[in-house]
């Protein structure tokens, strides 16, 4: 993605199934838990570098001892800081001789000294789209008190779309909630729910006279999460992957009827382990990918803690109403690392996708065209192109030797020119210097020093020679016109064509992506324009009331007015338009540009499990993506430019 977003965050869980003297005995030191969720945090970090946090439960810890910590940063470089200064903590302890490793006690001592020598370990990774973008705005959460059953740890992947609703229903009941993030939100609303359930059982239990030393205990047996989600969750609209741990040892995680956001988890002898991707459980644990599950949408997977037999329960269970399964179709062209065996497949197939318009594009002169990618995250994508390209043309010299064998025609000079000529030339164009985008994005002139954030290959682009280059998806335009385009120019083409594994982004998303303001949308800016020049501007006008009418509903009955602005535009007229609008100004070269989109089919052909399209189509799967899609129209033209789940807080 040549604009570069930010996304959806990262989670990671770890739940020992044993105490810490059998993984001393098993892999050689008591650490092994806390290193899984070092890996499965690195094998994730493409999805969060605004922060991190790390969180630990101790299971059964005597009385006067803590067992739940935390410890976040939003320092650059976050995750390797963190987990480098708690290793260093770690190796101080053993020079000072507070932990042995050869003492029999070695397990207990790492327990009671190293905070995250715990059972049950949680890692967040963060891309903020609203709220604190500091320290105080990295997950976990956590709401202590001197009750276990009462203190809770949560982090999460997601985007509560009615924030607001949330706020208000907790400031009825009386509470006074922090209008900083809808985690905040997220952790009280579960926290409220764990207090009625703790305090139903512990008037109980004190109204019959049992001693207050057992009522602990009877409360830590009988607590329910299931039920507790469940009365969570009836509210919540969003998309939301959710890990917490109560202070008692009792963790779970959970995830959104509709499946928008993802989550994986792995079991076997020694762990039960939760992250956002399957391929990092696969290299952490080195399994084979039938060995990861996916957590079944509108579940929640409890593990329940027993205090006076240190054993537990896995169980996964419903905790909502099924709905229509949406995942996010971004996290297969994009987000998502793409070892995970079927994001590489179906990658592949969005490039191979794009044949017929790239021969279309390019008038079937494969002789006279070079392809490649940017930036880097377009290579599988590039491959898959190029595959088919291939294949293509593998295809038309069979029909031309058939026939020539047919006519008697076939020689060797035919044979040598069919093999050497319209054969797709693939070459590596573009470099993007990564240190170069850091230092400039702290300093002045950053427009002008952009366009040398990209480096190209010359002497590969001939004369008359047309360029293709593949990109994920094009979202503001904005690195192509003053980088990207810029750089290729310099080859001089006779004709750039950029092409887009993913359609025109037409529509803002709510549930975890950093993409609502639709003033930066090319394909919006585009569709604006062409409304213009046909001036049905009064069109605009209309829309604008109806998506006012709109948001004066309930949410259940709210539809996405903003629909309407599409409906006298093609596609086509809006991917001329936006090849209009990325040619920079200051070059001389004179040459064509020309950018295509995938199409809604190709998309949900290449990835057919995937397919939550709201950002292509406008069919969000909740009620709250169609009020945030209603809001945004309002805040463009009216000249807000707080982003719509900003002010859903």
């Amino acid at each position: 993605m040549s604009d570069s977003l930010k996304h959806e965050c990262g989670l990671a869980f770890v739940r020992l199934k044993h105490d810490l003297s059998y993984y001393h005995k098993k892999y050689g030191t008591c650490l092994w838990g806390f290193q899984r969720l070092y890996l499965l945090m690195e094998k994730q970090h493409n999805r969060g570098q605004d922060g991190i946090g790390i969180g630990c439960c101790k299971l059964n810890m005597p009385l006067g001892q803590a067992y739940l910590f935390r410890e976040r940063s939003a320092e650059r470089d976050s995750l390797i800081k963190v987990m480098e200064n708690r290793i260093k903590k770690y190796s101080k302890l053993e020079r000072n001789g507070i932990i042995d490793p050869n003492s029999e006690d070695y397990a207990a001592q790492v327990k009671e000294h190293f905070k995250f020598g715990g059972e049950i370990l949680l890692g967040h990774l963060r891309y903020g789209t609203s709220g604190a973008f500091g320290e105080g705005g990295c997950h976990p959460f956590i709401r202590r008190t001197n009750w276990p059953t009462k203190s809770l740890m949560v982090a999460g992947n997601f985007n509560m779309t009615n924030a607001r609703d949330l706020n208000h229903h907790l400031i009825n009941r009386g509470q006074h909630p922090v209008f900083a993030s809808d985690t905040q939100t997220v952790l009280e609303e579960i926290g409220y729910h764990l207090d009625l359930a703790h305090d139903a059982i512990y008037r109980r239990e004190r109204d019959k006279g049992t001693p207050g030393k057992e009522i602990p205990g009877i409360i830590c047996e009988e607590l329910d999460m299931n039920r507790i989600v469940e009365e969570c969750g009836s509210i919540w609209d969003g998309g939301y992957t959710i890990g917490g741990v109560v202070g008692n040892g009792d963790a779970f995680v959970l995830r959104d009827p509709c499946g928008i956001r993802p989550c994986h988890y792995y079991e076997d002898e020694d762990v039960i382990a939760f992250a956002s991707e399957r391929a990092p459980l696969m290299t952490v644990f080195s399994c084979e990918a039938e060995k990861v599950s996916e957590l079944p949408p509108g579940n929640v997977a409890v593990i329940k803690h027993h205090q006076n037999t240190s054993k537990f329960e896995f169980t996964i269970k419903p905790f909502c109403e099924p709905q229509e399964v949406h995942p996010c179709s971004f996290e297969r062209i994009y987000f998502s690392r793409p070892n995970d065996p079927d994001i590489y497949r179906e990658r592949k197939a969005l490039g191979a996708a794009m044949l017929p318009q790239i021969i279309k594009s390019i008038d079937d002169d494969l002789a006279n065209t070079v392809f490649s990618f940017v930036p880097n995250t377009a290579e599988i994508a590039y491959h898959g192109m190029m595959a088919s390209l291939r294949e293509f043309r593998r295809g038309q010299v069979r029909d031309i030797l058939v026939d020539a064998q047919k006519k008697g025609t076939l020689d060797e000079a035919l044979i040598d020119e069919l093999i050497m000529r319209n054969w797709p030339r693939a070459e590596k164009i573009a470099h993007k210097d990564i240190k170069l985008r850091t230092f400039i994005s702290q300093e002045k002139g950053r427009d002008q020093m952009v366009s040398h954030v990209y480096d190209i290959s010359y002497g590969v682009v001939k004369k008359g020679d047309n360029l293709v280059v593949m990109d994920d998806s094009i979202v503001r335009g904005t690195t192509l016109r003053k980088s990207i385009l810029k750089i290729l120019a310099r080859t001089n083409p006779k004709k750039i064509i950029i092409v887009s594994t993913a359609p025109q982004i037409r529509y803002p998303d709510c549930y975890g992506i950093d993409m609502s303001e639709l003033g930066r949308f090319i394909a919006f800016q585009a569709v604006i324009r062409v409304l213009t020049k046909k001036n049905q501007q009064s069109l605009i006008h209309d829309v604008h009331k109806a998506c006012l009418i709109e948001l004066k509903k309930d949410d259940v009955d709210m539809v996405n007015a903003m629909k309407l602005l599409y409906e006298p535009v093609t596609a086509d007229e809006i991917s001329a338009e936006i090849s209009k609008m990325v040619r920079p100004d200051d070059i001389e070269w004179t040459g064509e540009i020309e950018v295509i989109y995938q199409t809604i089919g190709n998309l949900h052909k290449a990835i057919p499990v995937h397919n939550g399209d709201w950002y292509f189509t406008g069919n969000y799967p909740t009620p709250g993506g169609n009020r945030v899609a209603n809001q945004s129209l309002v805040s463009y033209l009216e000249g807000d430019t707080t982003r719509p789940y900003d002010m859903l807080l």
